[in-house]
């Protein structure tokens, strides 16, 4: 048996606290994975767990009053999510972080040369990405940053599976040209 769609869960989720339960773990986990990609910087993961809990805290509140449009619910989610994100880095934009407290062992972590040119490599990738038109941008954050399939791509965006796939090749192409341009080699 299938699990059920979003859509189906939403339409549940008001009178239904089982249904409510799987629709809120569902979401949070889709608004966790896209917020850890969309922040993209090392450090981001507290950030991305607050962002996940006020989409899940929006939802549920929306949810009483939501009405389909004729776009998916996962297209909600992800609307809800962005518009998270952008709260979120805003307030990042205005004041420090509070810092955990200092460790009293030995850093187990990457050292500080790896972590740079990590950093470095996502910037890099970063960069070239923000070059892409905004959709080829969304198809690849969320086929291949996130892991969604095809089919739940397309029903994010809005989109036919097919139209997912022929713009995915077309970013894909993009930036391997883009790459080689840029000297950096050739990718598979």
């Amino acid at each position: 048996m299938d699990a059920p769609s979003l859509r189906e869960l939403a339409a549940l989720a008001v009178r239904d606290d089982n249904a409510r339960d799987v629709l809120l773990a569902r979401v949070r986990d889709m608004a966790l994975r896209y917020s850890r990609v969309r922040l993209g910087r090392f450090g981001a993961e507290d950030t991305a767990q607050d962002v996940a809990q006020e989409v899940c805290m929006a939802v549920m509140t929306a949810l009483p009053t939501y009405q389909e449009r004729g776009l998916p619910f996962e297209a909600f989610v992800y609307t809800i999510t962005s518009r998270k994100l952008a709260d979120a880095q805003r307030a990042a934009m205005r004041g420090p972080a509070p810092v955990a407290d200092v460790p009293d062992g030995p850093d187990d972590g990457p050292s500080p040369e790896s972590v740079a040119v990590m950093r470095d490599d996502a910037a890099t990738a970063m960069a070239l990405m923000q070059q892409l038109p905004t959709q080829q941008r969304e198809i690849l954050t969320l086929r291949v940053a996130v892991g969604m399939s095809t089919d739940e791509t397309a029903a994010a965006l809005g989109m036919s599976a097919g139209a997912i796939r022929v713009a995915q090749h077309r970013a894909l192409t993009k930036l391997r040209a883009m790459i080689a341009q840029a000297g950096e080699g050739d990718v598979a």
